[in-house]
């Protein structure tokens, strides 16, 4: 007969040839096979409890076989939610059961149509999109200027999109409806040339518009306001509307022609084509197009108040120019609806005197009555809006300050629109559940359209409704056709299945596995750490837990050198003794193929690792099926213990000490404390014939026995390979000598979890007891 370790060490040297050939026999191999395909079937505990031949086979691969029995204790255990430290199967001693409850989820992903780290990005990149404005505007205004001057006929324009998104930014040209033959068409017009396509093509409409509205407003004096005349009123009112139109679309073409100067065949001589103040004519447009007030916005409001202001005479003058009555408002805090260029000029023409119950900053001011008072004594009109002689409306010093408060508030209203924008954001998407509530709610739709650069007033809601619905792993989707990288960024951000609905987050790795990764990693670095490394390891696992949320593909995840060692330390494998391209293989093995990477590595922690993430075979974040109560890695981690619990059984049969030792080999590194070997008989067993120790110390103080233990071992050295190895050789020696007679009494201990012949009502009372219950 083979001596204990010679055969322990038969099976030990070549771990993965031992588990194969294992997994290979056919009452194993048709197990394995009924596993894979029937537990994708089951949706309920009842249901899987229901299946004998699933449960039974999954209670043995987690060591539970002796407790099939215990159905109703069973159930409590898979109805436990393990991120709950008060659930039931955290109350229990026995770790095998909260390694089963994590090997299952029978609670679906919960669907919503943002994560926090989704939420958290596009609100990020909506404040980074309104900070950046400005830049965004000197970048494009440096390249207007440096590319204009190249120019040499309209058709070069019109065919440079950059050139050409500028032009019609500024002035106000839809490029969804653009007609080209429009726009060279007035670039060429001379507008002194009353044959030129502008006077043709829009002059004469809009002499004819003008005509039609002083028709419109001659029949509108002659008609009373009553019943009998509301029908041709109304209509007479739409007439002058659509003529108003007709006006402005042929002033905004005329500006458009008067920047540029083009000879009547669309050519220019280089350098010619605007001259220095058409230039910045149409940069000022461009840069106050923005509906945000930027840097450069504020500082052209600055010039043209200090240009302009010198020359007003009268309060009336002053507000009369809009631009002029903007300016003071925001420099005093009156950015506000309520007060118009008529408010301005009372204010500045009020009497000063603040014991004045009668004046109108008095009478009106309310709660801007201070903003009033000093709006008031920035200007030097007299209370009939004029100007005393020699006097101008500002002294340099009243200028400077009202500059001063300007450049320091311009920003103001978009930065209290912007907090109120987020506000409602973040409110607001938490309950949406469709697609067509997303493009329904403003507040939610313009945001995140803002967020990605996408004008909501440009892009139909049909073409987001599409964007949403669209598979990001299908390069034939929708989203990839439109060939613009900003809708595949925008789809990234929300999560709808293709029928419109929420769905769960589309994660590398699902919100029960991140749990498990991380509670894993947690106990790996405080097994034997102080409260500091405790506070780390959980600081790392939030790290982790909020970037996972991020990744996108195989790549990115590898490329993050801490993520991996996170997931490396969580399953127990040192990080040195693997390297970037090592985890390359692994990652892009095909765990169905047993030639593959993964599976020929001795340790099964490596496919465990793999099939824990949702990633394809093109490396792409795939989203599982939610409907499963098991994981891929939950599968393959049954799997892999069945296997390892039939070799370890198999081997027990003929020497249980065989059976000992490979289970001890296996277990040593979870074990934390004393109370954790006392708590397992067998590897209580193994420490007893390690010290030569008595089975009469079972009967002493727990307290004892665990003193005892840590007199005796390092609990340290069991996280040691090489120590490991070495206990194992020990034990397997003197279990020789402990058992040389054909009775083998470590047998009953391997055949037993310690709790055989215990009812499952007693194992439900014993966790109450735990509890104080």
């Amino acid at each position: 007969m083979l001596s204990t370790y010679t055969s322990y060490n038969l099976i030990a040297r070549d771990m993965l040839m031992s588990l194969d050939r294992t997994a290979s026999e056919t009452v194993t191999a048709r197990e394995a096979a009924y596993y894979k395909e029937n537990i994708g079937k089951v949706s309920t505990v009842d249901e899987f409890l229901d299946d004998y031949r699933l449960y039974s086979y999954a209670m043995k691969a987690y060591g539970l076989e002796d407790m099939t029995y215990a159905t109703a204790f069973m159930r409590k255990v898979l109805e436990s939610d393990p991120s709950d430290t008060g659930s039931f199967v955290n109350l229990l001693t026995d770790s095998r059961y909260r390694e089963f409850a994590t090997a299952f989820s029978f609670e679906a992903s919960t669907a919503t149509a943002q994560t926090e780290a989704q939420l958290d990005a596009v609100i990020g990149l909506y404040s980074a999109t309104a900070a950046n404005a400005g830049a965004a505007i000197k970048e494009e205004t440096r390249y207007y200027n440096a590319v204009i001057d190249t120019v040499t006929s309209v058709d070069q324009l019109l065919n440079n999109d950059r050139l050409r998104g500028y032009v019609f930014t500024a002035f106000g040209i839809d490029p969804s409806t653009w007609s080209r033959q429009t726009i060279r068409g007035v670039l060429a017009s001379d507008l002194d040339d009353p044959d030129s396509y502008f006077n043709t093509q829009f002059g004469a409409r809009a002499a004819a518009a003008q005509t039609a509205i002083q028709a419109a407003n001659a029949e509108l004096a002659t008609l009373e306001s009553n019943a009998a005349n509301a029908a041709r009123i109304a209509e007479l009112k739409a007439v002058i509307a659509r003529q108003n139109a007709t006006i402005a679309s042929a002033e905004k073409y005329a500006t458009l022609a008067s920047a540029f100067n083009f000879a009547a065949d669309g050519t220019a001589v280089a350098g010619t084509v605007q001259n220095a103040g058409q230039k910045t004519s149409t940069t000022e447009l461009y840069t106050l197009s923005n509906p945000r007030t930027t840097s450069a916005a504020a500082l052209i409001h600055r010039d043209y108040y200090e240009s302009r202001i010198a020359s007003i005479t009268t309060a009336s003058e002053l507000a009369a120019d809009p631009r002029l009555v903007s300016y003071v408002k925001v420099a005093f805090g009156l950015d506000k609806l309520s007060i118009v260029s008529s408010t301005i000029a009372n204010i500045v023409t009020s009497d000063p005197d603040p014991d004045n119950a009668d004046s109108y900053i008095n009478k009106f001011g309310g709660a801007d009555k201070e903003a009033y008072f000093a709006l008031r004594a920035a200007f030097n009109f007299q209370e009939d809006g004029t100007l005393a002689p020699g006097d101008a409306p500002q002294t340099a010093a009243q200028t400077a300050a009202v500059t001063r408060d300007y450049m320091n508030r311009y920003n103001d209203k978009d930065d209290e629109a912007d907090e109120l924008a987020i506000k409602r954001f973040k409110s607001q998407i938490a309950a949406v559940q469709t697609v067509s509530d997303f493009v329904g709610e403003a507040s939610v739709y313009d945001f995140a359209l803002k967020a990605y650069g996408l004008d909501p007033a440009k892009v139909s809601a049909l073409t987001i409704k599409n964007v949403l619905k669209s598979d990001l792993n299908d390069p034939k989707s929708y989203v990839y056709r439109l060939k613009d990288e900003r809708f595949v960024e925008f789809a990234k951000a929300f999560n709808f299945g293709a029928d419109g609905n929420i769905t769960a987050p589309k994660l590398a790795q699902s919100e029960s596995e991140i749990l498990v990764m991380s509670r894993a990693y947690v106990t790996a670095k405080s097994r034997f750490g102080t409260e500091d490394d405790k506070t780390l390891a959980e600081e790392e696992a939030k790290y982790y837990s909020a970037q996972m949320q991020k990744i996108d593909s195989v790549e990115e995840f590898l490329s993050d050198a801490r993520l991996v060692a996170f997931v490396l330390v969580a399953n127990g494998i040192d990080t040195e003794s693997v390297d970037a391209e090592f985890m390359a293989k692994i990652f892009t093995s095909d765990l169905d193929d047993p030639d593959s990477f993964a599976n020929q590595q001795p340790d099964r922690a490596f496919r465990r690792i793999v099939a824990s993430f949702n990633f394809n075979a093109e490396g792409l974040v795939m989203r599982p099926d939610d409907a499963e109560i098991q994981s891929r890695r939950g599968i393959y981690q049954t799997v892999d213990s069945y296997v390892r619990q039939k070799l370890e059984e198999d081997a027990g049969n003929d020497n249980a000490g065989v059976r000992l030792a490979l289970y001890f080999e296996r277990k040593a590194e979870t074990v934390s404390s004393p109370y954790d070997l006392l708590a397992d008989d067998a590897l209580f067993e193994v420490f007893k014939v390690l010290y030569q120790l008595p089975d009469e110390i079972a009967s002493a103080d727990v307290d004892a026995q665990a003193d005892m233990i840590e007199r005796y071992l390092e609990l340290k050295d069991l996280q040691d390979p090489e120590k490991v190895s070495k206990m194992i050789v020990k034990f397997s020696v003197l279990y020789d000598l402990e058992n040389q007679s054909t009775t083998d009494p470590a047998l009953s201990v391997l055949t037993s979890s310690g709790s055989a012949g215990i009812s499952a009502d007693l194992m439900m009372s014993l966790a109450q007891l735990r509890t104080g219950g």
